[in-house]
């Protein structure tokens, strides 16, 4: 079935969806986004994804193309026209149209763009072996909290990890701390079985699946810390894992060169997982 893209205020065929050359969007790269999975037809923590899309919004003086509400019909509306079951929606708003100046532009109406996608179940095989990770150096600029459009440092730390025969980058400071991976968050089980991601502020986009996680865990009684770790405590874990809205959570076994404890998925990664699934099932 062809698909159906909304683009800024019409419901056209996805070949068709196009945006005008002078969108800041492709000139500056000035706009955000929003990837919501969809489960039988439902958004999941719909609520949440747009809460991150009006606070990414509200950093960049972007404001909102709509209403709550009307951006809830719209995506509604997509989901309706690809008869979407299971896969996402993907929002896209940038400042809009104007003569290019790197300085804002006034008076100018946001641009909105939607899309949806279906997609297959996750293979088997992932959460039987587990993927492998790729540490790179991390050169994006310091506003990771924002979840921009401008995704290219991103786009050379997946494809150095695709080049090494990887599943994900994971992006490492200075100091070695791991930040997240290039579409990911980070997470290792230490060996005292303490669940640890890094803290959310400007150093990571704070995930929604993220955030999902650690309500399974308070709810599972994991223990847990939010703090940096190092890529060598990495090497050292119990168990690794990434999570993300396309890839929910996923085992990671390998680590560059070095298998992740016996390199097998983890039970805390793997009960995580199904408890997680069982919350957004039931949500």
């Amino acid at each position: 079935m062809p698909r159906t893209a909304y683009v800024n205020g019409q419901y056209v065929p996805h070949n068709d969806a196009f945006v005008h050359i002078e969108d800041r969007g492709y000139q500056f790269a000035d706009g955000v986004y929003e990837v919501v999975p969809v489960l039988s037809g439902k958004l999941v923590d719909e609520e949440r994804h747009l809460d991150r899309l009006e606070y990414s919004l509200s950093e960049l003086s972007i404001p909102m193309p709509m209403s709550r509400r009307a951006l809830q019909l719209v995506c509604a509306k997509v989901i309706e026209r690809n008869r979407l079951t299971n896969g996402f929606v993907y929002m896209q708003v940038t400042r809009g149209v104007a003569p290019r100046d790197h300085k804002y532009p006034k008076n100018v109406k946001p641009a909105l763009v939607v899309t949806a996608k279906q997609t297959k179940p996750q293979a088997a095989k992932i959460l039987e072996e587990g993927v492998a990770v790729k540490s790179v150096p991390d050169i994006r600029w310091h506003r990771r909290d924002i979840k921009s459009i401008s995704l290219l440092p991103n786009c050379m730390a997946k494809q150095a990890a695709v080049e090494e025969g990887a599943f994900e980058a994971w992006m490492v400071e200075g100091d070695g701390t791991v930040t997240e991976g290039s579409s990911t968050n980070a997470w290792i089980v230490t060996k005292d079985g303490v669940l640890v991601t890094r803290k959310a502020n400007h150093d990571i986009l704070n995930g929604i699946t993220r955030l999902g996680v650690l309500d399974v865990a308070g709810d599972t009684g994991v223990k847990f810390e939010e703090r940096p770790f190092t890529l060598e405590e990495a090497y050292e874990a119990r168990e690794a894992f990434l999570t993300s809205s396309t890839n929910h959570i996923t085992p990671i076994t390998r680590i560059d060169e070095r298998s992740v404890a016996n390199g097998k998925p983890g039970s805390v990664t793997l009960n995580l997982r199904e408890a997680y699934l069982n919350h957004i099932t039931s949500a």
